[in-house]
């Protein structure tokens, strides 16, 4: 047998061998799983852990549904006005119309048009047990009550005694109404509120604002038992978000770095961050670089997520969930259909989402035909094998 006989048996013999294994997934180099090989799992042996769910329109609205938070201006109102609390200065001013009985005398510091005396009583400051001393009256509980309903009881109590009081209870010195701002701010703070209503961008800029962009930084409001978060700039945006803040309220400013990772057939394998505001599976692509000509299956666009029941259209009666009550879902667009990109504009991407393109399946053969040709080469023609690998 001659030199050329034997180099064509041995790659008769390369080829029915090779072809035994022709386009094997776990034979032929990949970055990852193709499309069918997602697919099946659906009958495999993790079924009932890992949901596969076909994007369309109704599962993009029961997506959306689901991650729906509570806003600013859902919170409850519980009060309207300030009130004064222990710990509080307040001042107390009496009219009293001529002939003063009680507050005509040295201390009087002014008449009136009508020519009633009035009369400042010392500051104190709203003692432990919510109480203040007035002369001829004695201690008075003004704890959670208004200056407008002190002056009230004040005066109630004065009658009969003086002759025909009027009374102003101002606050001096607010030292319980307050808000509290916190987290990534360049100065935590707490705030005093006035009757004029402070919004939560007065709260921040009181702070002195945030310490990082805006578009990477979310806002929680905690007031009393209940709490939202929204974006900053969601609150900028919208001006019925930017609501009157009540004491006790607490604003936390949170800086999240939020990503996804992409992975498979596109221009850069990476994780990119992107903003607290949130974005859609159709700028996730873009931001990925697009899917590639010579790689991308675009029947094969997934997304890898730990995902809330909730968010599922339908609830398998296998379903497992994790410790954390998460459900495994991949989610699968078909890219091919023109009506799809309608839905991936609204579809959204979550943080630690991981963004997959399969390889095409003509990608595949090209990767086989690489092989097979390479290895002809190196049968056929040994010697430029060699000074190629030299090189």
């Amino acid at each position: 047998m001659n030199k050329a006989h034997t180099k064509l048996l041995t790659l008769t013999l390369v080829i029915a061998t090779l072809s035994g294994c022709t386009l094997s997934p776990d034979w032929i180099p990949a970055a990852g799983p193709n499309r069918q090989k997602i697919l099946d799992n659906k009958q495999g042996v993790g079924a009932s852990a890992v949901q596969i769910v076909e994007i369309n329109d109704a599962v993009a609205r029961q997506v959306i549904a689901s991650q729906q938070k509570k806003s600013f201006s859902s919170l409850a109102n519980t009060s309207s006005s300030l009130t004064i609390g222990a710990g509080d200065v307040v001042e107390v001013t009496v009219w009293e119309a001529p002939p003063a009985l009680l507050f005509g005398g040295s201390d009087a510091v002014g008449l009136s048009p009508s020519g009633s005396k009035a009369s400042v009583l010392p500051e104190q400051m709203v003692d432990q047990k919510g109480t203040i001393s007035v002369p001829f009256i004695g201690q008075i509980f003004v704890a959670g009550k208004t200056p407008e309903q002190v002056q009230t009881i004040i005066a109630k109590k004065l009658r009969g005694m003086a002759n025909d009081p009027q009374i102003l209870v101002r606050t001096t010195r607010n030292n319980t109404s307050n808000v509290t701002v916190i987290g990534d701010v360049t100065a935590s703070t707490r705030m005093s509120i006035t009757p004029r209503g402070e919004r939560i961008l007065d709260a921040l800029a009181a702070a002195g604002g945030v310490k990082d962009p805006i578009d990477k930084v979310t806002l929680q409001l905690t007031r009393d038992d209940q709490a939202a978060e929204l974006p900053l700039q969601t609150v900028i945006r919208d001006p019925k978000q930017n609501i009157v803040l009540q004491s006790g309220d607490v604003v936390t400013a949170l800086f999240q770095p939020l990503s996804f990772t992409v992975l498979g057939a596109v221009d850069k394998n990476q994780e990119i961050n992107f903003e607290a505001q949130g974005i859609s599976l159709a700028q996730a692509v873009a931001r990925a670089g697009g899917l590639q000509d010579s790689r991308s299956d675009a029947h094969g666009v997934f997304i890898f997520r730990f995902e809330t029941p909730s968010a599922l259209v339908q609830q398998p009666a296998n379903m497992v969930l994790t410790p954390e009550g998460k459900v495994p879902v991949i989610y699968r667009i078909d890219m091919k259909d023109p009506t799809n990109f309608f839905i991936a504009q609204n579809f959204p991407v979550r943080n630690k989402d991981i963004l997959y393109v399969s390889n095409a399946s003509g990608a595949e053969l090209k990767k086989f035909l690489d092989i097979v040709l390479g290895t002809v080469s190196s049968v056929l023609y040994p010697a430029a094998s060699i000074i190629s690998i030299s090189k």
